[in-house]
């Protein structure tokens, strides 16, 4: 099977622009994102795939591969269908460039096995909910899964709610991806549904319209940087990893 790693990038964020490029310990977080990427076992290329001249322009500096998208795409996931019509592969693993922090053992955790690559697959990872912060945070989606590990649904706000039961424990979003190339076809010629407008989250494009996503539990500790204050904490973290000797790339 042929399985390589995409990066999604805009520099137009409504949020945060500019946010791929902003500096954690000296480099851009897209490097932190894709040296993480890099060290996942099965990915045969790493990617970035961006609307922008100037993040193209980085990755080249940087000695990262980086594919030209539109500007129109609405959704990573339309982009990455574009990235999917210029590069052929058999899955294309997702890691969001907000994640400088994952581990690679969570993007291996979401190669699929014994999965038909010409098929309609798509696949997302989920994490326990630790930070009891994170559960009236919006920017932190929050999953019900059934019992086979598909999407029910996603919000962003806390789900289940706990009126008969408390015993449970809270699921959340990690911004790593697995599809073939079909589901992001799927994806392309699909509209945009009132739930996916509601909440805003691209996956109802595949929910809505009654396509499985598997949801896979993974041991994320990563940090997405949402807003200007995550990217302090990730700053934080990054600069202790350093002192302590274990990004040996920067040492």
């Amino acid at each position: 099977m042929k399985i390589v790693g995409v990066i999604p990038a805009r520099y137009q964020s409504t949020r945060f622009p500019g946010k791929p490029l902003a500096d954690i310990c000296g480099r851009p977080m897209i490097w932190w994102v894709y040296r993480q990427m890099a060290k996942a076992r099965g990915i045969e290329k790493v990617y970035v795939a961006t609307d922008s001249d100037v993040i193209r322009e980085q990755c080249e500096k940087l000695g990262i591969d980086a594919v030209m998208t539109s500007e129109n795409c609405a959704t990573h996931l339309e982009r990455l269908y574009e990235f999917s019509v210029k590069i052929d592969a058999d899955f294309y693993i997702n890691v969001n460039g907000d994640e400088p922090l994952i581990e690679s053992s969570c993007i291996e955790d979401l190669i699929p096995r014994g999965v038909d690559p010409s098929e309609s697959y798509a696949a997302n990872g989920m994490m326990i909910l630790r930070d009891p912060i994170d559960a009236i945070d919006t920017s932190k989606i929050k999953i019900a899964v059934d019992m086979q590990g598909y999407g029910m649904y996603m919000a962003r706000t806390p789900i289940p709610f706990p009126k008969a039961n408390s015993r449970f424990t809270l699921k959340k979003f990690v911004g790593v991806q697995c599809f073939t190339k079909k589901a992001l076809a799927f994806v392309a010629d699909t509209k945009r549904g009132e739930l996916e407008g509601i909440e805003d989250i691209d996956e109802f494009r595949f929910l809505e319209n009654g396509h499985k996503l598997k949801f896979v539990l993974t041991e994320a500790t990563t940090l997405s940087v949402d807003t200007k204050k995550d990217l302090e904490k990730v700053r934080a973290i990054i600069q202790k990893k350093i002192e302590a000797g274990e990004v040996p790339e920067l040492s």
